[in-house]
């Protein structure tokens, strides 16, 4: 059978295929096997609306000889998709952009604790988008396909899971809204999760309080348990059986020996109250213990090595559980040190250095122009889009005191930086009223734990450093879980060795109002509701308190923008008048942007935006606008040049590109024989506007700024001209044609260009709409 257009599958297909279809959240999903990406290990098609996803997995038959789980996800979204070609000179898809490098990370933080303890097959999960309806995201759709093509695999994974996107408009909860619905929507939480537990959580929110982030969590995971019921349906005829695999026994007598040798040492070193010291004690004790068993047991030295990690993730765990008491000596809900600076970088539109305990950050902003705003091509959008509010975050190495190379930006960097720019979008103020393109830097200068947290923090201080009018300050803390059983311990503010042996990392950023970003995950089986919601308490607390310490330092946003920032203002125009500020080719506009070395955009709706690093600049720039685009009023005295005479008068442009008719009559009081008696080309008149006809000619007068002479009565027109004062101009128009007068025509007219595009909108001095513009 041949493929058409809305033909489905072949014979052939038919006998090979599994395919589900069911509705999910008002919309048609389909969950299909077999049809494509046969060779690879498990592949599974998902589609949602017109929006479908391709997940393939493959598995290396080898165990990796690397200390870690080998897991990679790749996500891409193919231009295809949404019948676009991809931009630039190579016309081909290149390096992930990072909107998918973020969706990935989705996927790889929910799956990786799945897959069993011990298993070091290196494992490959493909994610392609090869249909976009621009209605539905693929991320959610893409974690489902994930999970059912790992599950109808024969890689071990303890699935099935799935995700859901969780939003609320007008106190009504939306699962999975549209494109086109999440700009009302005053959350964007991404859930995923198993039939009993939450594995992942990412979000933003609108200052949203604790209990409303909880309930959107458990109406995700309503929706989820829902398409897990679907994936398991399917996996009951298609669930392949498992690759043999075995996790590694370790003699109990190698064992016991680095149990005796090392235990009580690793707890001495552990409890060192600086980073690099604990490190140094740490590892002598691990290397001392590795030493003495390899004399012993010289057959053993891979055991050995797994065996010494495992006292100090035991010790950690075990000192907490039992005692509460955490490796740097604090309780479990105490926030380390806090110290703040701003104003540091003296030429930085706003800057600060966020300290605390062992991890700092230099955070600074820009402040730009309309024409800053980042360009993004996507496949979600039919056309281009702009972002105005970016940060970038950066995590050197020798933030750790390591060497290593710099290979450009990780996919962490990525994560973490949308993390924090996510959490300070909502405090921004709107476009309109400060119409800045905004740019954060955070350069991560030490770390030991929570630099993205800490970036929160610096970046909000360095935004009301700048003067950036933000609704209120926002913090972020890092929370961390140790369970055993069940038994265990939230911890507020975790070190990186807490991050590393422990739990969770639960990342909760807002305001004293409410939470405004949420990042969740876990290396264990899921979480219950529960944990959650002692976990978001306890977060508060440490929230506000970190909250305090900042107001301390800086309570409020500056009153003015730095010296080297530039100024923005913003005045509308005709939109009959953006020809003429443009110029023929943009000859004016620039004209006006190299005099006063001010910038200027214009947007379709005659909004034009002035940018200047100085106010006279700017007002210069404003006054030479106002003069090439305002409208003339009439019974208002205007100083114009006379550009050409014609028998029945003169024409005197009163504006740039502006010209009105002083009809012989009204040159003087009395009778005039000629027009060149009282006025001659080039000549400067005043005049006053005495009325505009309705095809917008302009009526112009010079005696009616004279005073009348006693006894004159010869103001009437002469009998051959009586009538309109435009009589003839049909004939006198290529007349003063003749004599070089403006090509525009007699009467004001105006040559008409196509409307530029901007993006923002409305009046203010300011400026920052924000990302999803």
């Amino acid at each position: 059978m041949s493929w058409t257009r809305g033909s489905r599958f072949t014979a052939h297909h038919k006998e090979n295929m599994q395919r589900i279809e069911k509705n999910f959240a008002g919309r048609k999903l389909i969950i299909e096997t077999g049809r494509m990406a046969k060779q690879a290990a498990g592949s599974c098609l998902v589609q949602y609306g017109e929006t479908m996803v391709l997940a393939s997995v493959t598995v290396s038959p080898n165990e990796s000889q690397l200390s870690f789980f080998p897991l990679l996800v790749e996500y891409r979204d193919k231009a295809y998709a949404a019948g676009k070609i991809p931009g630039g000179f190579i016309k081909r898809e290149g390096r992930p952009h990072d909107s998918e490098i973020l969706k990935a990370r989705i996927i790889d933080r929910s799956i990786r604790p799945l897959f069993p303890e011990g298993f070091k097959n290196e494992v490959q999960v493909f994610i392609y988008v090869i249909s976009a309806d621009q209605e539905n995201d693929a991320d959610v759709m893409a974690l489902v396909a994930a999970s059912f093509a790992l599950n109808v695999s024969k890689i071990p994974f303890m699935g099935p899971i799935a995700a859901v996107r969780v939003g609320r408009a007008q106190e009504k909860w939306l699962l999975n809204p549209t494109f086109q619905q999440l700009p009302y929507s005053e959350m964007d939480i991404v859930v995923a999760g198993s039939n009993d537990s939450i594995m992942m959580v990412e979000g933003s929110a609108l200052e949203t309080s604790e209990a409303d982030v909880l309930e959107a969590i458990t109406v995700g995971h309503r929706g989820i348990k829902e398409l897990i019921g679907f994936q398991e349906e399917m996996l009951a005829k298609s669930r392949a059986d498992k690759m043999p695999w075995k996790k590694a026994e370790i003699p109990s007598n190698v064992s016991a020996r680095v149990a005796e040798l090392g235990k009580s040492k690793i707890n001495e070193a552990l409890n060192q109250a600086d980073k690099h010291t604990r490190i140094e004690a740490v590892e002598k004790v691990k290397a001392d213990v590795k030493t003495q068993c390899l004399s012993e047991f010289p057959d053993n030295s891979k055991d050995i090595g797994g065996l010494v990690e495992d006292i100090e993730y035991n010790a950690l765990r075990s000192q907490v559980l039992d005692t509460g008491k955490r490796v740097d000596g604090r309780a479990t809900t105490e926030v380390r040190a806090i110290s703040i600076d701003t104003t540091v970088l003296p030429r930085a539109h706003g800057s600060a250095l966020f300290t605390r305990g062992q991890t700092q950050a230099l955070v600074a902003i820009t402040l730009g122009t309309a024409n800053d705003v980042q360009r993004l091509d996507s496949i979600d959008e039919k056309g281009e889009t702009t972002k105005s509010f970016m940060l970038h975050y950066n995590f050197p190495p020798f933030s750790t005191g390591e060497v290593r190379p710099m290979r450009g930006t990780s996919r962490r960097e990525i994560g973490h930086g949308n993390l924090a720019e996510r959490a300070l979008q909502g405090v921004l103020p709107a476009f309109e009223e400060f119409p800045y393109t905004i740019r954060i830097v955070s350069d991560v200068l030490e770390s030991n734990g929570s630099s993205s947290m800490a970036s929160v923090c610096g970046g909000a201080l360095a935004l009301m450093d700048g003067g950036v009018p933000i609704r209120s300050a926002v913090a972020g803390v890092a929370m961390g879980l140790i369970k055993e059983g069940s038994k265990y311990a939230v911890l507020t503010d975790i070190l990186g060795t807490e991050d590393h042996l422990g739990d969770m990392d639960f990342k909760v950023a807002g305001t004293e109002t409410g939470i405004t970003a949420i990042q969740m995950d876990i290396k264990i089986q899921g979480l219950d509701l529960g944990i959650v919601k002692e976990a978001l308490a306890q977060a508060r607390e440490g929230r506000l308190h970190i909250l305090g310490e900042m107001k301390k330092a800086l309570a409020a946003p500056r009153s003015d923008l730095s010296a080297y920032a530039p100024r923005i203002v913003t005045l509308m125009i005709s939109p009959e008048k953006i020809g003429d500020l443009i110029g023929p080719k943009g000859k004016t506009i620039r004209g006006i942007q190299d005099e006063t070395g001010a910038e200027l955009t214009v947007d379709d709706t005659g909004l034009v935006t002035i940018a200047a690093v100085g106010g006279e600049a700017m007002e210069r720039a404003r006054e030479m606008i106002r003069a090439l685009t305002a409208e003339p009023i009439i019974g208002d005295t205007y100083e114009g040049t006379v550009k050409s005479t014609t028998a029945f008068g003169a024409f005197v442009e009163i504006m740039p590109g502006t010209e009105g008719l002083v009809h012989i009559s009204e040159l003087k009081h009395g009778r005039t024989e000629k027009t060149e008696d009282v006025v001659k080309k080039g000549d400067r008149v005043r005049v006053k506007l005495l009325e505009r006809d309705e095809r917008g000619r302009l009526r112009l007068s010079m005696k009616a700024l004279e005073a009348k002479p006693e006894g004159d009565s010869s103001s009437a027109p002469r009998s051959e001209d009586a009538g309109s004062p435009f009589a003839g101009e049909g004939d006198a128009s290529s007349e003063a044609g003749s004599e070089g007068g403006s090509d525009e025509g007699r009467s004001g007219g105006r040559s008409r260009r196509p409307p530029r595009s901007r993006a923002s909108r409305g009046e203010g001095n300011g400026g920052g709409g924000r990302s999803a513009e």
